[in-house]
């Protein structure tokens, strides 16, 4: 069966307190894309702002770079359709069977209190459709209410970007909040994957969240599959 998917990127290529560069993380988009496209999927790609998202130079060294990123980074089409995304209130309107979330820190500035997403999400996860995000895309769920007032993750099964993650990637004083802090101030059930930068996938009802670049994979397999059901 079809399914309609949007993923949503960031607009974002600066740390605010450095000159640091940030952006998405490539593989928390690719390996998405990839899955959806090849279920033959309608695949959406929109940002806040719309237009360009800029990719982390981090996502594409050598070492973590892998063969499915690497190959649509090496595609003009494909890094065309990064150069021109829609803009959330383009979308804001349209049906999704999906509504996933990519990574990477620049969207710890975007994401958070962008009250578009927020009305996205809402309605998403109210209609009973998936909602995904991975590492620091789970940052945009934050501030998300529900209609009754309540927040959405509250109580929730959540993952994300862990705290000590965060050191190991020398990002710990770059980043505008700790997200490991933030969501357990919200109420979730913080699950974290025993051993840091290792794959983890939480899911809880249609909420599925990703914890770190490493879970692209995992990620992108748990949300075909739950498509499916």
């Amino acid at each position: 069966m079809m399914k309609n998917i949007l993923l949503i990127v960031t607009n974002v290529d600066q740390y605010a307190n450095s000159q640091l560069k940030t952006g998405l993380w490539l593989s928390e988009l690719t390996h998405m894309y990839h899955a959806a496209k090849e279920k033959g999927w309608q695949i959406t790609i929109a940002s806040p702002k719309g237009r360009h998202t800029p990719i982390d130079p981090e996502s594409l060294k050598p070492f973590v770079l892998d063969d499915i990123s690497k190959k649509y980074y090496e595609n003009p089409a494909f890094m065309d359709i990064l150069a021109h995304t829609k803009s959330l209130s383009e979308i804001e309107n349209t049906s999704f069977d999906c509504v996933y979330l990519t990574g990477g820190h620049a969207t710890m500035y975007d994401f958070p209190d962008n009250a578009t997403l927020q009305a996205i999400l809402r309605k998403q996860y109210e209609s009973h459709k998936i909602v995904a995000a991975i590492c620091h895309g789970v940052g945009g769920l934050l501030n998300v209410r529900l209609s009754d007032g309540e927040y959405m993750i509250k109580g929730k099964s959540v993952t994300g970007f862990d705290w000590f993650e965060e050191t190991l990637a020398r990002r710990k004083n770059e980043v505008p909040f700790n997200l490991e802090a933030a969501l357990k101030e919200r109420g979730v059930y913080y699950r974290k994957a025993f051993i840091p930068m290792t794959s983890n996938v939480v899911i809880d009802g249609n909420l599925i969240t990703g914890q770190n670049p490493f879970s692209s994979k995992e990620m992108a397999k748990t949300v075909v599959r739950e498509l499916e059901k």
